[in-house]
């Protein structure tokens, strides 16, 4: 029986405490596909196609890793997909405890559907998608909070943004 697993989430945008779980996860199981959840509820930064090509760039070499977006509830592509085991990455207590609600919610729509949670390395817990968003919409710097990948494609679309405020 192949372990497979979806690391579900919005990736606005990608950084490294992503990777960082996307790694240490990948020798847990046979493939992991990194699933981008179409949320009605937010409005995205970075455009769905986007962020799909930096997640796929990223993990080009990697062919345990698949990228998909999907709508609606996590479990239906979990089942879509052969996932009995979901990702979650886990910064505080607090995460956990948010967390932990979602995944007895989607134990008990779909009972063979663990979800195994990976704390992030000290030195990515201050990192947050909606951290990284807030600096970069008031022109800060976040370079070392992402891949290589991401953060050419950002500083790109960021330097304009400047140089247009400027003028």
């Amino acid at each position: 029986m192949k372990r497979i697993c979806l690391f579900p989430g919005t990736f606005d945008p990608v950084t490294l405490g992503h990777t960082d779980i996307i790694e240490r996860a990948l020798p847990l199981f046979d493939k992991l596909y990194i699933g981008l959840g179409r949320n009605v509820n937010k409005v995205p930064m970075f455009s769905e196609q986007q962020r799909l090509e930096w997640l796929r760039e990223i993990y080009k070499d990697e062919p345990k890793i698949g990228v998909l977006a999907y709508d609606g509830l996590t479990v239906a592509c979990c089942k879509d997909v052969g996932a009995d085991f979901i990702l979650r990455g886990i910064r505080y207590v607090n995460d956990f405890e948010y967390e932990k609600a979602i995944a007895d919610m989607n134990r008990s729509l779909k009972d063979n559907v663990e979800t195994i949670f990976l704390t992030t390395l000290p030195k990515y817990t201050s990192i947050a998608s909606t951290l990284i968003r807030d600096v970069l919409r008031n022109n800060g710097d976040v370079s070392e909070f992402l891949p290589d990948v991401v953060k050419k494609s950002i500083f790109g679309k960021t330097k304009k943004r400047l140089a247009h405020r400027v003028s």
